[in-house]
């Protein structure tokens, strides 16, 4: 071998090692990683920040404390989510579903066509084979259900790196940690839709066949007690004069998932299994969630299928919004 030869398999040996080490370096530890393992591999990620308030992702808020020149907020009082992760790229809730007629009726907040979805991921800065945590502001349980829509959403078109970052950036605020402000920077990325896993989606006629008792799924409720008891109804996505509940539908609130009193940290998972027990759901049979418009929901769809690792749970991603709007029936002051 002459000199050329030998540096050129030297050089090709480099490439090929730090390809690997990129590769095992930027494996996600699974589908939920605190705030300690996101600020020791903050390099070696994309971390996407979706929310619905966008101007707190860019701004301080008034109010929140003063913050040092680190850049760590120094908060006293109710906790304020005001800036972002270092790095962190902001994802508009209103970019993450899609608006489109269905059956003649105008339906919101659904799962978006993939060229819409696939754009959105290129603007953020993701690839194909990037390694991906999303987090969210995390003072609610609903902050918590975007960024788990989001990886639901990832997960049907064919992406799997990726996780959730537990509590969102109010804990990475809580703990003290650095934060930035001002707009999200991200290089375009290549992402590519590599499947559309429509097992991971239920359909407004899926739900309806188990309503009439001709499937052998369980449907799941998440909305609150007083919407499935028809008390109370979401004026924002239930058609006006509906209340309650699809017949055969279990009740289990998705502020059983999360913490509710504080920052919203997803609780263990052995516990909402025995939650669970005494609501009568079954976690490990095949299942369908649902809530008013599929958000919610997708909280229950992410501890269910990625923590507790039952893969025969579904989406209902139109919901309450699309049922009650397209005029199927509801029961109320009864549980199934």
């Amino acid at each position: 071998m002459n000199l050329r030869q030998t540096f050129l398999a030297g050089a090709l040996f480099c490439l090929l090692a730090l390809l690997s080490a990129t590769v095992s370096a930027v494996q996600l530890p699974g589908p939920l990683v605190d705030t300690q393992w996101l600020e020791n591999n903050l390099d070696q990620v994309v971390l996407l920040d979706v929310r619905k308030d966008v101007k707190s992702f860019e701004k301080k808020s008034r109010g929140a404390g003063a913050v040092n020149p680190c850049g760590v907020a120094q908060k006293k009082g109710p906790l304020k989510v005001a800036g972002h992760i270092p790095g962190a790229v902001l994802v508009p809730w209103k970019k993450v579903t899609a608006k489109r007629e269905v059956a003649g009726k105008k339906l919101k907040v659904l799962l978006p066509e993939k060229g819409d979805f696939e754009r959105l991921m290129q603007k953020s800065g993701v690839d194909n084979d990037s390694a991906l945590v999303i987090t969210g502001k995390g003072k609610a349980v609903a902050h918590t259900a975007l960024t788990a829509r989001l990886f639901w959403t990832l997960k049907y078109f064919g992406f799997d790196n990726v996780a959730l970052l537990d509590g969102g950036t109010a804990q990475w605020i809580k703990e003290k940690r650095k934060i930035e402000f001002g707009r999200s920077k991200a290089k375009k990325g290549n992402f590519k839709a590599t499947a559309e896993r429509t097992e991971l989606l239920a359909s407004m006629e899926d739900v309806e066949k188990l309503a009439k008792g001709q499937g052998t799924e369980q449907l799941v409720d998440t909305r609150s007690t007083a919407e499935y008891l028809g008390l109370t109804a979401s004026g924002k996505f239930m058609a006006p004069g509906n209340k309650g509940h699809i017949s055969g539908a279990k009740s289990f609130p998705v502020s059983l998932y999360a913490n509710s009193r504080g920052i919203a940290t997803i609780y263990d998972k052995d516990l909402i299994k025995q939650v669970a027990v005494l609501f009568k759901v079954d976690t490990e049979v095949p299942t369908v969630f649902m809530c008013n418009s599929g958000v919610m929901a997708s909280l229950a769809w992410f501890v269910t299928h990625e923590l507790m690792g039952n893969k025969k749970v579904r989406l209902y991603d139109g919901s309450m919004h699309e049922w009650s709007h397209r005029g199927k029936p509801l029961v109320s002051m009864r549980i199934d």
